[in-house]
């Protein structure tokens, strides 16, 4: 790579690059941080719902070969407590629901923010151009 100074024509491109940052500019740069900062956290969450969710999938599984008659653990807290089959694959039935409602409201939530985020790129892309870097490097 070549050092080299600059000149004046180029100097002078570099100047009209410099925009000033307004207030109303800098709110959006601190919104758009604020969101990605929640779509992160949006994002953990549903990895570990859908981790959790497998797992109940595992353990309904494996139950569909114990025995009608049989009691099996069911956990309940820290503690496990031995309960009848059916009412076991039940209490599965209503958790797994459970996780799949908060997973598509989590969903829904992240499309909102992403929404909002791209909305945002916009304005500050139209007004900056390659003068600021709005990429999160996640799959927008």
């Amino acid at each position: 790579m070549q050092r080299r100074m600059l000149s004046k024509e180029e100097e002078a491109a570099v100047g009209k690059d410099d925009l000033e940052v307004r207030r109303e500019d800098q709110d959006k740069i601190n919104k758009f941080s604020r969101l990605h900062q929640r779509e992160m956290l949006l994002e953990d969450d549903l990895r570990s719902r859908a981790k959790e969710k497998e797992d109940l999938d595992e353990i309904s599984n494996e139950l569909e070969l114990a025995d009608e008659d049989e009691k099996v653990p069911y956990k309940l807290g820290d503690a496990f407590i031995m309960l009848p089959l059916p009412e076991v694959q039940e209490l599965l039935s209503k958790s797994t629901d459970k996780i799949e409602r908060s997973v598509s409201d989590t969903e829904e939530k992240l499309s909102d923010i992403r929404e909002e985020m791209n909305s945002l790129k916009r304005d500050l892309y139209s007004r900056f151009g390659s003068s600021i870097n709005l990429e999160t490097g996640g799959k927008n």
